[in-house]
């Protein structure tokens, strides 16, 4: 009788599973779906689920146009930000830990300057830039993200860095490395889960990002998030550019999730157990 609840209990459970992942993948196969399916087919009732033919004409448009650019624009503000945003958090971090820097109170205020609505601060923002000349250029959206995502990641380092034995910084001051190495070759690779962890989070925001890319771009470095949004109209939508475009935007997450998932779940455990 045991064997046989936990014989329920078991498909009982991998059926859920099975229902929540579907329910997470189905979205994503419908975007690819859409993007090579024929006119005809995307507007059919009732709705093709699977193509019966595969056309890449919605690729090769976005990559014709130029539309395409936007997702390199996307890689490149995100990417940059993002390690800037970690070098700076880290070193932060480590001050806040290892040298009381600010007190008590700094990482609080610190965690609170991302807390503000970002509509709240993207007048002021457009109006600076524009008296800058940053209106439209990689270095105001890198500058802007770098700015909003150094409190992530300096609160959540420093969590990470708490939790490294002092000890073993000790040992190796006395052996003669440098405060800097010591942070590179101690604090750094003991703390590399969490690293991952958060920069994965802090690329996504920045990746994600729709307020300030469609304020502080016009032409040049529009980002895929904006990019798609231009497919929409009054009249028409190109159901087949959007669900391409998208599949464009998703799959550098799809990569980034992928390659650091064990960092993720690693950095995740770490902070539940230990935070």
């Amino acid at each position: 009788m045991i064997r046989w609840d936990k014989g329920w209990r078991l498909i009982l459970r991998l059926a859920c599973a099975l229902i929540v992942t579907i329910m997470f993948v189905f979205p994503v196969y419908w975007l690819a779906a859409i993007s090579i399916k024929t006119p005809a087919e995307i507007y059919a009732y009732p709705p093709v689920w699977i193509p019966s033919e595969v056309h890449f004409s919605s690729y090769v448009t976005l990559f014709s146009d130029g539309d395409a650019w936007s997702v390199w624009n996307s890689l490149v503000t995100a990417g940059v930000s993002t390690i800037l945003a970690m070098v700076i958090g880290m070193v932060a971090a480590y001050s806040i830990v290892r040298f009381r820097t600010g007190g008590d109170h700094l990482a609080i205020w610190i965690i609170s300057q991302r807390m503000i609505p970002p509509i709240c601060v993207c007048f002021p923002i457009f109006l600076l830039f524009v008296s800058w000349q940053l209106v439209d250029t990689y270095m105001g959206l890198i500058l802007l993200y770098t700015a909003f995502n150094v409190p992530y990641v300096t609160w959540m380092m420093r969590g990470y860095i708490q939790e490294i034995p002092l000890e073993l910084e000790q040992c190796a001051l006395v052996d003669g490395l440098s405060r800097w190495a010591v942070l590179w070759k101690v604090v750094m690779p003991m703390a590399r889960a969490g690293l991952f962890a958060t920069a994965v989070f802090t690329f996504i925001f920045a990746w994600n990002d729709f307020l300030f890319a469609l304020i502080l771009t016009k032409s040049e470095v529009v980002t895929y998030t904006v990019k798609v949004t231009g497919y929409f109209g009054s009249q028409s939508t190109f159901w087949s550019k959007i669900s391409a475009m998208s599949m464009l935007g998703v799959l550098p997450m799809i990569f980034v999730v992928g390659t650091m998932q064990r960092f993720i779940v690693r950095g995740i455990s770490l902070g539940a157990v230990k935070g």
